[in-house]
């Protein structure tokens, strides 16, 4: 079991808005966000709303089966992108929660390259995350934090993979 990286809610929102503002400084002006499903979704709900901009969701699966978090299974993707984006074009930002091994990352570019309602209309991708791994092969165009290591990360809202409904239930009734 790799070492583990807890991260609470406070250091989330810092480790999103510092990517944020990194993003913002390059000059890089995106017309579209894609986020790479489940670990984009909470980055571009932010930066969307930071941005002004709309966002569309790429589901990803990658990492499946009991007590495997330090191996990457095959990846499925989604047939279709989710979006209300009418003409998706121009500037891609693809962001995704961590770079781990990187390849995720690259075959999601591929993957977009080849989607038949962006192919010839893409200007440019970029790439943001929030964590780029040390073993990443992978480099970003945009990361917050660049780790020396190669740590599982515990993000805040992870317990609910390990919570079931009967003891959320439980702590509304206790108040907590």
């Amino acid at each position: 079991m790799a070492k583990k990286l807890i991260i609470d809610w406070k250091q989330y929102n810092q480790i999103v808005e510092k990517l944020a503002i990194q993003i913002h400084d390059s000059g890089f002006k995106p017309n579209l966000l894609i986020g790479i499903m489940r670990g984009g979704a909470p980055i571009i709900d932010v930066l969307s709303r930071v941005f002004k901009l709309k966002c569309a969701y790429l589901a990803v699966e990658s990492y499946s089966g009991e007590n495997i978090e330090d191996q990457q299974g095959e990846l499925i993707f989604s047939r279709e992108l989710s979006s209300t984006v009418q003409d998706m074009s121009g500037n891609i930002l693809l962001c995704d929660d961590l770079s781990d091994t990187g390849v995720t990352l690259n075959k999601s570019i591929d993957w977009l390259k080849k989607y038949p309602p962006l192919k010839g209309k893409i200007k440019s991708i970029k790439t943001a995350v929030l964590w780029k791994k040390a073993d990443s092969t992978f480099e970003p165009d945009f990361c917050a934090q660049k780790l020396k290591d190669n740590p599982w990360i515990v993000q805040p809202f992870e317990k609910y993979e390990e919570i079931r409904i009967e003891e959320l239930k439980n702590n509304i009734k206790k108040g907590g």
